[in-house]
């Protein structure tokens, strides 16, 4: 079953987030937006900038550990410029 990387952007806080799904325009409105995942409330709301879709779970995992462990803005923007 496919599983995206994806990235959000809040402008209020001028903050990223980046996770995983299988549905992520679902996680964005349901969970993000919807105030119920506690890491994303205060950033409502939550704009979608980015994502990749991979073939199983682990490996969108995996991708999103090379994100995260980057801890790097400036990678998450050459990413949405790549895309963009």
């Amino acid at each position: 079953m496919p599983y995206a990387v994806y990235i959000l952007y809040s402008p209020s806080r001028d903050r990223y987030y980046v996770g995983h799904a299988e549905d992520p325009d679902l996680r964005l409105t349901r969970d993000h937006n919807g105030r119920r995942n506690a890491s994303t409330r205060p950033g409502v709301p939550w704009e979608h900038k980015w994502s990749r879709w991979f073939a199983t779970r682990r490996e969108a995992m995996a991708f999103e550990k090379v994100i995260k462990s980057r801890k790097s803005r400036v990678y998450i923007e050459s990413l949405i410029q790549q895309a963009g």
